[in-house]
C-alpha cells in the first residue's frame, strides 16, 4: 500500500510539473539574435546554430530580433518560457545598456541565466594611412600638444567603438572630440578617406581594411596579440595600461531555467567550440572561440557592467 502511494504520488507530481520540465530539448529551439543579420552576433549564431542542432536532435532556427541597441530581442527571452527553448545570443550591449538606457524593460542581470561566453572579439585601432602618427605614443603625443583638435569616429553614440574610444581618453588623459556615425562601414570609410584620423573598429569588420591597405593599424585591444594579425601590437605593450576591450557573444536562457538544461547546453556548447574547425572559422574572423562555464559568464558580466558603468559615467554618454 505505501509503495503505491508513492508510486502515485510521483506520478501526480509529475502531471503537474510543467511540460517544459520534464524534458529537454521537446520541440526545436530558437536563438535570438537582437540585431539585424549580417553582423557580429548574428554570425556567431549561424555558425553555432547547425552543431547544435546535431547534438540536440532537434531544429535550431536563428531569429533576429533588432531594435532599441539589443533590448528588444533580450527582453523577448527575458520574458520567454524558461525551457531552454528560446536562448538569446548576447552581446556587448547587454552589459552597457543598463548604464545608458534610463529604463530597461527587464533587469540585467536578474532576468537572463548565463549558459556560456561564446566568443570574443577584440577592437583595432586604425588611423588614416596618411596620419603622422605612426606609434600609439606619438597618436598620445600629437593629441596631449592639442587638446581637442584631433576626433575619432565611431559607429554611433553608446557603440563599443565610442566607449573603447573613451576609456582610450581616461587612460591617456587626452581631450579628443567624438564624431558618430550611423554604422561602422560609414565611420571606417571616413577614416580611410582621411575626414576623421582614427577609429577603434571591430577586428572582424576593421582588419580587412587595414590587410587592404585602406587604414594603418596601431594597437589591438586584447591582452595578447591577435593570431589574425601578429604583427600589431596590443595596447599595453603600446604604452596603454588598461585599455583592453573586447566585443563579445555570450549564450543565455531566461531565468528559472533548470540547472540541468543550463548544464546540458553549456556541455554541448563548449564541445562544438572546442572543434578545431569552428575555432579555425572564428579566428579567420579575428575572434576567439571561448566556451566559458556558467559561473565564468556570470563574473564576466558583473565585471563589464562595472567597467562601462565607469566609462559611461565619467564620459557622460547619454542615449536620446
Amino acid at each position: 500500500m505505501c509503495r503505491r502511494r508513492v508510486l502515485l504520488g510521483a506520478a501526480a507530481a509529475s502531471l503537474a510539473a510543467p511540460a517544459w520540465a520534464q524534458q529537454f530539448p521537446s520541440k526545436p529551439v530558437r536563438l535570438v539574435v537582437p540585431y539585424s543579420p549580417g553582423g557580429g552576433a548574428d554570425t556567431t549564431a549561424r555558425l553555432i546554430a547547425p552543431r547544435l542542432q546535431d547534438v540536440l536532435g532537434q531544429t535550431v532556427v536563428v531569429d533576429n530580433k533588432p531594435g532599441a541597441g539589443g533590448t528588444i530581442g533580450d527582453d523577448f527571452v527575458a520574458k520567454s518560457a524558461p525551457d531552454g527553448h528560446t536562448l538569446l545570443i548576447g552581446a556587448f550591449a547587454h552589459a552597457v545598456n543598463p548604464s545608458l538606457m534610463a529604463k530597461m524593460p527587464f533587469r540585467t542581470p536578474d532576468d537572463l541565466a548565463p549558459i556560456s561566453l561564446l566568443v570574443t572579439v577584440p577592437e583595432l585601432l586604425v588611423v588614416t594611412p596618411s596620419f603622422p602618427a605612426k606609434t600609439v605614443a606619438e597618436l598620445v603625443a600629437m593629441a596631449k600638444a592639442e587638446p581637442g583638435k584631433l576626433s575619432y569616429a565611431s559607429s554611433g553614440n553608446g557603440s563599443a567603438q565610442h566607449l573603447a574610444a573613451e576609456l582610450f581618453k581616461m587612460r591617456t588623459g587626452t581631450d579628443i572630440q567624438h564624431v558618430p556615425y550611423k554604422g561602422g562601414s560609414l565611420a571606417v570609410a571616413d577614416v580611410a578617406a582621411g575626414h576623421v584620423p582614427f577609429y577603434f573598429g571591430n577586428m572582424s569588420s576593421a582588419l580587412p581594411q587595414a590587410r587592404a591597405g585602406r587604414v594603418r593599424a596601431l594597437a589591438v585591444t586584447s591582452a595578447q596579440r591577435s593570431p589574425a594579425a601578429p604583427e600589431v601590437p596590443t595596447m599595453a605593450e603600446a604604452g596603454v595600461t588598461g585599455c583592453e576591450i573586447s566585443e563579445w557573444n555570450a549564450l543565455l536562457a531566461p531565468a528559472g531555467t533548470p540547472p540541468s538544461t543550463i548544464e546540458r547546453l553549456h556541455d554541448d556548447v563548449a564541445k562544438i567550440l572546442a572543434a578545431a574547425d569552428i575555432k579555425a572559422k572564428f579566428a579567420d574572423l579575428g575572434a576567439d572561440a571561448i566556451g566559458s562555464t556558467p559561473a565564468e559568464l556570470a563574473a564576466f558580466l558583473r565585471g563589464e557592467m562595472a567597467k562601462w558603468a565607469e566609462v559611461v559615467k565619467v564620459a557622460n554618454i547619454k542615449i536620446e
